[in-house]
């Protein structure tokens, strides 16, 4: 690419907000301008609104320390320094459709992190090696919006990544059922341990909203485009329980798994190991070389590991064996902040950007 595409950050200074600063440091494509957050953030400089609250591993890019940081609610003000915008505000699910709305009003693209717009019919929520053709919505958002090149679009929520991309690899032998439990890790609450010391040695069997999500979202990502809108499969049953580990970063889930068509695990094993999309054909910068690997070892796949494999973008799946109720159980392991959150969103947008959905103003 030429010249690289100015980004701005919504919600620049949370955990997820300051995951997309560490994740486009260097970015071949984009380029990190414009940092916006709330009124009480606003004004002052990057460096010093995050204060003491990084919570990064790596330290935080000089690029960014001096940007002065924008009120995230001045839409026109925000969005004229701009080709695009990460959206990781943290509002109310109604402040957030209205706040993503109006930056896509100003021919603004949006992708954004967020939950509030996974189930506006015409907006596309996008894991890029399973349902890239669900952007084909994208027009018929535009005609809604009344907008020539503004729009919204969205990846799903972290609890999925762990085993929706299995249910994707294997989708001609038609899984029916599906009964999974994820462990997920305290990252995904924006929280270290620091900040959540009774997560130290403690389980919370419990995550607002998150088995809903679970058990629904799949359906969406691996439904199809009808009429200008994403219509969500209808198998299969999915139930889910979400527990809070202390674990740092790493959501894990155990899955059990019924087919129409039953395979062999040669066959399943196969599938995962082969499975790719558009990112890796396209050789997109954030896209894993290999989406999903499957681990031989009894005791694999672990957080502290195999969290990081393909630098947080890709998913490992082990344990794979025949269940004496269900066809198959295995485990699946995913990066929760990167390739469930912010990672998720920049390989999002690095495939609108290659579909021709995200361009120089």
């Amino acid at each position: 690419m030429e010249q690289k595409l100015k980004v701005g950050i919504l919600g620049a200074t949370g955990m997820v907000g300051q995951r997309f600063i560490s994740l486009l440091e260097n970015h071949p494509w984009f380029e990190v301008v414009t940092v916006a957050a709330s009124p009480r953030s606003a004004g002052k400089t990057y460096e010093e609104a995050v204060g003491d609250r990084w919570k990064m591993t790596t330290p935080m890019p000089e690029a960014v320390k001096k940007l002065v940081v924008y009120n995230v609610n001045e839409v026109e003000k925000v969005a004229e320094t701009v080709d695009f915008v990460f959206s990781a505000v943290d509002m109310s699910k109604d402040e957030i459709r209205a706040i993503e709305e109006a930056y896509a009003k100003t021919e603004t693209p949006v992708m954004s992190n967020n939950s509030a717009h996974r189930w506006t019919p015409d907006v596309p929520m996008v894991v890029p090696e399973i349902n890239i053709e669900h952007f084909d919505v994208i027009a018929d958002q535009k005609k809604r919006l009344g907008t020539t090149r503004g729009f919204i679009a969205v990846k799903p929520n972290c609890s999925i990544q762990s085993y929706a991309p299995c249910l994707a690899a294997w989708r001609e032998f038609e899984p029916v059922e599906v009964v999974a439990t994820t462990y997920q890790a305290i990252s995904g609450a924006g929280k270290t341990f620091k900040d959540w010391p009774e997560m130290v040695e403690n389980i919370i069997p419990y995550i607002g909203g998150e088995e809903e999500k679970s058990e629904q979202e799949p359906l969406r990502v691996l439904g199809k485009v009808e009429n200008g809108q994403i219509v969500k499969a209808e198998l299969p049953k999915i139930t889910c329980q979400c527990v809070r580990v202390p674990v740092l970063n790493g959501h894990t889930a155990a899955v059990f798994i019924r087919f129409a068509k039953k395979p062999t695990k040669e066959q399943l094993i196969e599938k995962l190991v082969n499975y790719k999309g558009f990112p890796q054909e396209a050789e997109l910068p954030s896209a894993p070389k290999q989406f999903v690997r499957y681990m031989e070892e009894d005791n694999r796949p672990q957080v502290t590991l195999d969290v990081d494999y393909e630098k947080g973008m890709g998913v490992s799946i082990g344990r794979l064996r025949e269940d004496s109720i269900y066809d198959y159980k295995f485990i699946g392991l995913s990066h929760n902040t990167v390739r469930g959150a912010a990672g998720g969103a920049v390989l999002c947008a690095e495939a609108l950007t290659a579909k021709g959905y995200i361009q120089k103003k």
